[in-house]
């Protein structure tokens, strides 16, 4: 059964931030001889990882509200130099916008079942991807998008 983590994109201002983020790191990856591939490292690592990897997407919450998802690809631990155990979430290279939920800030990630989820905005047929940000989160106050 799929499974989703949900995070704060901590230092976006909005979702073309987190898209030039990760293709900064699509291009490390590719200069390493590596796929096209961002990562994100948090100290925690997900014991539902078999979950997580069935088809599972790290969603990110940009200004209060689930804005983006990224997919899944593989989850790595390591020990860094100071000693302590970390998670390395190896995501996919394309920031998927999806209909902006309000969520409050928490620490760390959380498990996201994939009934919560919010849809992804390419899929309701129309091209919302060139709405701006600010007006998107207010159609979806309204229950309107």
């Amino acid at each position: 059964m799929t499974l989703h983590l949900i995070k704060l994109c901590v230092g976006c201002e909005a979702i073309d931030d987190l898209r030039e983020w990760v293709a900064e790191r699509a291009l490390v990856s590719v200069a390493a001889g590596l796929q096209p591939q961002s990562s994100h490292v948090t100290r925690m690592v997900p014991k539902r990882a078999e979950e997580l990897l069935d088809g599972g997407s790290l969603y990110w919450i940009i200004k209060g509200q689930v804005a983006a998802r990224q997919v899944l690809l593989n989850i790595k631990t390591f020990t860094g130099g100071d000693g302590i155990s970390r998670c390395e979430l190896i995501l996919g290279p394309e920031v998927i916008e999806t209909s902006p939920v309000p969520r409050r800030p928490f620490q760390g990630w959380r498990y996201l079942e994939p009934d919560a989820a919010p849809r992804d905005l390419g899929a309701s047929g129309a091209n919302l991807e060139a709405m701006p940000d600010e007006l998107k989160r207010e159609l979806s106050e309204l229950g309107l998008l």
